[in-house]
């Protein structure tokens, strides 16, 4: 049985039709839901991962895409961004792995898939700065919007290791966007960043008040 069948039938197993509707309605998906909780996608994930163990980096690129393309429930889906991001598989997370996980951000396309797989790329930027920080800043001005907001969320959590100069370029050609996940992000990327230098995050609110939406900016002030 194959890891993405074998998920599926222990979440098939303790599915929760009431709890699935909520989740479908909450994410506002057309992909339907087993409505297992979150703990419980991972306890049956970690289980079914269990098999790959010792398995090369084409395998499991290979089972990420197998799962991610083959899902038929959102939470199979949830499997595979937690396979990608498992740290059995971190000497395999490397610009390499970049088209696997640009076709995740594109055909996942909301922001519970999307922000999921921008941890996992904010690793590889933080190990592989000099090829991903130019990759970076062109998805800063993608066509695609879930692209651009990745570009401004990846650094969340880099706290000092932060590259301010990439920041500051991936969130400047956003300014005047009206969309709500763009604005969104950029004030989460900013809130993010006040905890480690909020005098830095002060003077960017400051300097740029006018262009920053009044989302932004209320996001990131929030702890200031």
């Amino acid at each position: 049985m194959s890891v993405l069948l074998e998920i599926r039938a222990a979440m098939s197993a303790q599915a929760d039709a009431e709890r699935a509707k909520a989740q479908q309605a909450y994410m506002k998906s057309t992909m339907p839901f087993h409505g297992v909780t979150m703990p419980e996608v991972r306890t049956i994930s970690r289980r079914a991962f269990a098999a790959l163990d010792g398995a090369g980096c084409e395998r499991w690129r290979d089972e990420v895409l197998d799962m991610w393309r083959g899902a038929e429930f959102r939470e199979e889906r949830y499997a595979a961004v937690m396979l990608a991001g498992d740290r059995r598989y971190a000497a395999c997370r490397t610009p390499g792995a970049m088209p696997m996980l640009e076709e995740m951000v594109v055909t996942g396309a909301w922001w519970d898939h999307v922000d999921s797989v921008a941890h996992v790329i904010g690793e590889i930027l933080r190990h592989h700065p000099q090829p991903m920080k130019p990759l970076m800043r062109a998805w800063s001005t993608d066509a695609d919007l879930w692209k651009r907001r990745v570009s401004i969320i990846c650094q969340v959590s880099l706290k000092k290791d932060t590259d301010l100069g990439l920041l500051y370029a991936n969130i400047e050609p956003n300014l005047g966007d009206r969309d709500f996940f763009i604005r969104k992000a950029i004030g989460w990327a900013l809130r993010d960043f006040a905890r480690t230098d909020p005098s830095w995050v002060r003077a960017f609110v400051a300097a740029h008040q006018d262009r920053l939406s009044p989302l932004s900016r209320r996001e990131a002030t929030k702890h200031l």
